[in-house]
């Protein structure tokens, strides 16, 4: 009888191990230059998620011996107190990196708050100037999941020049710059949505898939062409048995961990699937999510350094 076909995992805590290791050295040198890379990260309500994410964010720079300062304010905060608050960031010569935790509160004009953050301390990527830069194939800072997504691919060798990449999911913050980072390195990008004809089809064209429209075990074995690489940026909480049945084929081990955890996480692609027919995928937890505040913290760093002043001294 022929083995079943198991595809390779990457391991993303493996790959934020090694970029937060080569991080070290930098950090080093601007430390020497007499620079403390300092990241503000502000949460507005008590979004549970968020305030997991922005933790685990704090907890990153406190590990590299980053300054960080984590900014809270109530849910009823208004547009005009972030607009403010960004505004003093700005000018704060210790803060060089500016993370505003999405999602914010209704009120709230999240495109206005985000605008006004300087591109130059935008350590998420999400200034329109550093979009157009992105677009442009200009130096700028990039969004840190995609830039995560590059770094697995490279580092795990597989090939992007002259591979066709289908992109699911067309979100400012996924989808559109991991489309672009893929079409700056050579690879026939398609991206596709929730309206594209035969998105199955569509999907199965690519030597490397990327699910990332948040949609739990949405990419089934009929999206994955065999042998591909998938790439599942997808987070999604299980908390019923119900929803655990309806993902999983087999869902023992699954509910297990319902019972234990209070939840299952699970991805945009359905996981027993993706092992019997992918080459190579990211699993979830433990694939994208651990590069993602990997490349927070690289953001974070190089907007340190390109704040040097040219001849590489401190700032005043």
């Amino acid at each position: 009888m022929m083995p079943a076909h198991r595809a390779r995992a990457l391991d993303g805590n493996r790959i934020r191990d090694q970029i937060l290791a080569e991080l070290a050295t930098e950090i080093a040198q601007l430390k020497a230059a007499g620079i403390v890379p300092g990241l503000a990260a502000v949460l507005v309500g008590e979004n549970p998620a968020s305030q997991i994410y922005v933790r685990s964010k704090v907890k990153a720079c406190e590990s590299l011996g980053l300054y960080s300062e984590k900014i809270e304010w109530p849910a009823e905060t208004t547009t005009a107190q972030l607009l403010a608050l960004v505004q003093q960031l700005n000018q704060r010569n210790d803060i060089d990196g500016i993370l505003i935790q999405l999602p914010l509160p209704p009120q709230v004009d999240s495109k206005r708050v985000l605008e006004a953050v300087d591109p130059a301390k935008d350590v998420d990527g999400f200034h329109p100037v550093n979009v157009g830069r992105l677009v442009s194939g200009q130096p700028g800072l990039v969004p840190c999941t995609p830039a995560g997504i590059l770094e697995i691919l490279r580092r795990e060798g597989i090939p992007i020049a002259d591979a066709r990449a289908v992109v699911v999911g067309r979100s400012d913050i996924v989808g559109k710059p991991v489309a672009m980072l893929l079409l700056h390195q050579h690879a026939t990008v398609t991206i596709c949505h929730s309206r594209t004809r035969d998105l199955a089809g569509v999907a199965r064209e690519g030597d490397i898939l990327v699910a990332a429209m948040g949609r739990p075990a949405f990419i089934t074995a009929e999206f994955i062409k065999p042998g591909a690489t998938v790439i599942d940026v997808g987070i999604n909480r299980l908390s019923s048995p119900e929803e655990v049945r309806r993902v999983f084929h087999d869902p023992a081990e699954a509910l297990r961990q319902l019972e234990t955890r209070g939840s299952v996480l699970v991805g945009d692609v359905q996981p027993e699937e993706v092992r019997q027919c992918a080459g190579a995928y990211t699993p979830v937890p433990g694939g994208v999510g651990p590069l993602t505040i990997a490349m927070l913290m690289v953001n974070t760093v190089r907007a340190a350094g390109r704040r040097m002043k040219p001849e590489g001294l401190p700032r005043e």
